[in-house]
């Protein structure tokens, strides 16, 4: 049974809020500044110092600028910190997002068309599909993405492959090649209604892929087949290396067995048992590339397996809910850091399985630890590393509270090795397969 909201309900509301003495001046401070200028609690800033017992040396921060492709730039972060490491890079040098990106994009086509013809049976108002339909490929992304590209591809220095203005301003291009997959979906759905041979189909798929590609060359640049990487070290010292692919580079300066890392999440909802792996139906880029798998374990052992990779002197991707209790200009993220619930006088408090049950939360970017302040064996904050330039936060690092990862922190890429034995054993499981929108296949 309905009810509407009636006059004397009204009346109520207005002498309720009459009865308290503060109303007219929260409503003075709220209209005039915003919620959370008046929410904003000075306290929490100012134990957000950024000063940690660990703290590694990783050079200047990137700038993503106008694109989705933090989870991107965080993974090559990583890799590039282990050059600079073992090869004296400048502080400045980054490998190319744009070259990765390419790939990405025309790897995410190929995948979107299969799923279109495995769903091709399916009407298009059914969820899947409609799914699917929503956003045929996206700038974002998860760690084992971009493992699929590098395995295939491999790795660029920047200079071989520069940003263009549709890499770092990407809007234009996705809206126009999404447009495009979703009139090749309306061909391919028809081809498999009309019991067109498989043959055919993969012919016709061809063509589009032939068309995906031009339209990625142009908007991006023809991705190098050979390159030189030329450079000076911090020491200005000149090195010179001729004729290398990007398979060659990544084996010879990053070195990785990527098979290694492995991606640990903490997903406290009661369909997601701790120690077990979950996989996202339709989720990734690369046909027949590294599957995407999840480690779901307590908060605990999530921050332990963090601490453990810093310390030993490697950085940590990590992915998170960026934009809740953080102040972007400061890079500041603490869980106290707005007292919104305090100024209105309500109950705002839910439970992290809460927000992800009712979507509240889930993973929106990805940056990577670069250290952490141990206090007694335990964390207080973390050093973030994030990806939007010099002109935020601390020359373009965070400040992230222990409390802020506890609730706001989903997803760390760790080397196995640093996992107990009894969850290195768990990663051999299969996985439980989970919706295609899970909140656990959310993209960064």
């Amino acid at each position: 049974m309905t009810k509407a909201i009636m006059n004397q309900q009204l009346s109520k509301f207005k002498e309720s809020l009459q009865k308290r003495p503060e109303h007219q001046i929260l409503e003075r401070t709220v209209t005039k500044n915003g919620v959370l200028a008046s929410a904003v609690d000075y306290h929490a800033e100012s134990k957000m110092t950024p000063v940690f017992s660990i703290d590694l040396d990783t050079g200047d921060v990137a700038n993503q600028k106008q694109s989705g492709r933090c989870w991107m730039f965080a993974a090559l972060n990583t890799m590039r910190h282990e050059i600079k490491n073992k090869f004296n890079v400048p502080k400045d040098f980054e490998l190319s997002q744009n070259y990765t990106y390419f790939w990405d994009k025309l790897e995410k086509a190929n995948y979107f068309y299969e799923n279109v013809l495995a769903t091709a049976d399916l009407p298009t108002s059914d969820r899947k599909v409609a799914w699917l339909m929503e956003t045929p490929q996206q700038d974002g992304g998860q760690w084992d993405m971009i493992v699929s590209i590098i395995q295939k591809y491999g790795v660029v220095p920047k200079s071989a492959m520069p940003e263009t203005y549709n890499s770092s301003k990407s809007s234009e291009f996705n809206s126009t090649f999404n447009l495009k997959l979703r009139k090749d979906a309306v061909a391919l759905r028809k081809l498999a209604a009309q019991k067109t041979t498989e043959e055919k189909l993969e012919a016709f798929k061809e063509e589009l892929l032939d068309e995906n590609y031009r339209m990625l060359a142009y908007s991006f640049g023809e991705p190098p087949v050979h390159f030189d990487f030329e450079y000076r070290d911090a020491e200005k010292k000149y090195h010179l290396d001729r004729n290398l692919t990007a398979l060659d580079f990544f084996k010879k300066y990053v070195g990785w067995n990527l098979d290694d890392y492995v991606s640990i999440i903490n997903g406290p909802t009661a369909d997601k048992p701790y120690k077990h792996m979950y996989t996202v139906e339709m989720l990734g880029n690369v046909v027949d590339g590294r599957q995407v798998r999840h480690l779901n374990v307590n908060m605990e052992t999530f921050r332990n397996v963090a601490i453990k990779q810093l310390q030993q002197g490697e950085s940590v991707w990590f992915g998170c809910d960026v934009g809740k209790e953080s102040d972007r200009q400061k890079g500041i993220m603490e869980t106290g850091l707005y007292r919104k619930g305090e100024l209105f006088d309500v109950d705002l408090q839910m439970s992290k399985a809460e927000r992800l049950d009712y979507s509240q939360s889930l993973m929106t970017h990805a940056m990577v630890l670069t250290g952490v302040d141990l206090v007694d064996g335990k964390p207080t904050k973390w050093k973030v590393e994030n990806s939007w330039g010099k002109k935020v936060g601390n020359e373009g690092f965070f400040v992230m509270s222990n409390n802020w990862m506890n609730e706001y922190c989903y997803q760390v890429v760790v080397n196995k090795k640093y996992l107990p034995a009894e969850l290195q054993e768990v990663l051999k499981e299969d996985p439980k397969v989970l919706a295609p929108w899970d909140p656990m296949g959310s993209l960064a």
